[in-house]
Parts: structure tokens; C-alpha cells; sequence
């Protein structure tokens, strides 16, 4: 763990902290003040977010810290669900934001590094700015899914929906951008290196994580709601496999392939 003494590394400890204040703020029921924290945590964090990118030079996803950097801008994403799909977890949301900055804050190197040739390709920032997002998705889903699993949860408002029905609107839209992503990325080997596969590691475990979520939605057609654990449970088993993707795929000496750039 690295204590970043630089402006960098002193926005992402200020968009954590307005984000963790917003929480606790959230949790003891004054809920103006919250959001108007988390949107002082998402003002910061995008200023985190252009200083990096006038820093390197190119849209600043190639690593592990620019992308956990890029998930922390939160804040759209719940805007979009409480206000399009009446998905709440606002409360939630901000937890998130100060989980997903984390690691860039204390764990990865932020060290400006050249970009390789391979990602000097259009398909580069659509590729994995559409994966992040779905990701963001599935995070919120596994929040709905705890709320559903253990009975509680923190939204009041009758028009938002139940956990387990806000689980699988979250997944749909997730899912939706996890193919996407998968799709680009195919077409991107194809024009970086000649196949549409190459059976690579982050490749295997992309397929994995989107088959998972195939079974989600073959299992929730077959039972419905009558299985409402089951299907909270496998959403979590989903979050956990895109984990196993993002971090231990990248970091793992185990699974060397061609995305160790993203170490």
C-alpha cells in the first residue's frame, strides 16, 4: 500500500472521503446533504480524471489505476438508474465510488506509461470504456441482490422497485454493454491481430463472466420470482467472476497473455 503525495493522489483521497462522508451522511437519514456531497465526490473525481489525461496525453484507460480512476465517476450511472429504470442504491452507489477508488489511491502505481502500439487503435477506448460501465452495472446489481438476501434496504420510495426486480434491470442493462464489450473486442483482435480469438486468458475469463450471466437469465426465466435467493445469489457469483477478470487475471503470474499491459 502507497500513500500518493501528489495532486493526483490528493483527488482521489478527496472524491473518497466526499464520497464516504456522503455514505455515513446517507445512512443517518439526511439525504440532501448526501447527495450533495456525492456530487461534490463526483466533481472531484472528474477533475481526477482530466488531470490524468492532461498528464498522459490519451484518453487514460490503459491501465489498471486509469481504470479504477474512470469507475469512480459514479454518479451518472445512478442518476440514470433512480431517474430512467427507478433503480434506488444511491446510498450504495457511493460505497461504491469509494471501493473502485481505492485501489488507485493506494494500491496501483500511477507512474504516466507510453502507450503500446496495439491500443493505439480506435476500438481501444469504446473496448474498455463500455466494459467499465457494465461493470459499474453489476456492482449495483450485487448491492440490489445483498438488499434482497438480507432483507434490508435503505430506499423508501414506493415508485423505485424491489431488490430483486431492480437486480435484474441492472443486469439487463449490464449485460447488454457486457456484450457489446466482448463484441469489440473481437473485432478489435481482428484488426490488431489478425483473428477474432485468440483463446487468450482475459478473453477466456470475459466469455466466462458473460456465461454466467446467461445462466442468470436462463434461471430466472425458467422460475421467475419463485427462487428469489437463488437469483440474488447468482448475481453475486457473476460480480465475483468479473473481479476474478479485472484483478487476478491482470495480476495473476498465472494467466501471462497479451492484456499484461494492463498491470
Amino acid at each position: 500500500m502507497e500513500i500518493k503525495y501528489t495532486v493526483q493522489g490528493l483527488l482521489i483521497y478527496a472524491a473518497m472521503g466526499a464520497y464516504l462522508v456522503a455514505f455515513v451522511t446517507t445512512l443517518l437519514r439526511r439525504r440532501k446533504t448526501g447527495q450533495t456531497l456525492y456530487l461534490l465526490g463526483f466533481v472531484i473525481a472528474v477533475l481526477s480524471y482530466g488531470y490524468r489525461w492532461y498528464d498522459v496525453r490519451h484518453v487514460p484507460l490503459q491501465n489498471l489505476f486509469e481504470v479504477f480512476l474512470c469507475m469512480g465517476m459514479i454518479y451518472p450511472v445512478t442518476l440514470f438508474c433512480y431517474r430512467i429504470l427507478r433503480v434506488g442504491g444511491g446510498c450504495g452507489d457511493m460505497l461504491i465510488g469509494v471501493i473502485v477508488l481505492f485501489p488507485a489511491g493506494f494500491v496501483f502505481n500511477a507512474e504516466p506509461q507510453r502507450l503500446p502500439p496495439a491500443l493505439q487503435s480506435w476500438l481501444f477506448v469504446p473496448h474498455v470504456a463500455v466494459y467499465m460501465l457494465s461493470y459499474i452495472f453489476m456492482a449495483k446489481a450485487t448491492f440490489q441482490a445483498i438488499s434482497q438476501l438480507t432483507g434490508k434496504s435503505y430506499d423508501s420510495d414506493e415508485k423505485l422497485l424491489p431488490p430483486e426486480e431492480a437486480t435484474y434491470r441492472m443486469i439487463c442493462a449490464g449485460f447488454g454493454l457486457l456484450t457489446l464489450g466482448l463484441v469489440l473486442g473481437s473485432w478489435w483482435g481482428k484488426v490488431a491481430w489478425g483473428d477474432y480469438w485468440g483463446w487468450d486468458p482475459k478473453e477466456l475469463w470475459s466469455l466466462a463472466s458473460w456465461l454466467v450471466y446467461v445462466g442468470y437469465f436462463h434461471f430466472r426465466y425458467m422460475f421467475g420470482k419463485k427462487q428469489q435467493r437463488i437469483n440474488s445469489t447468482w448475481a453475486i457469483a457473476g460480480m465475483v467472476v468479473i473481479v476474478v477478470t479485472l484483478l487476478w487475471v491482470n495480476l495473476s503470474r498465472l494467466f501471462s497473455g497479451l492484456h499484461s499491459y494492463a498491470t
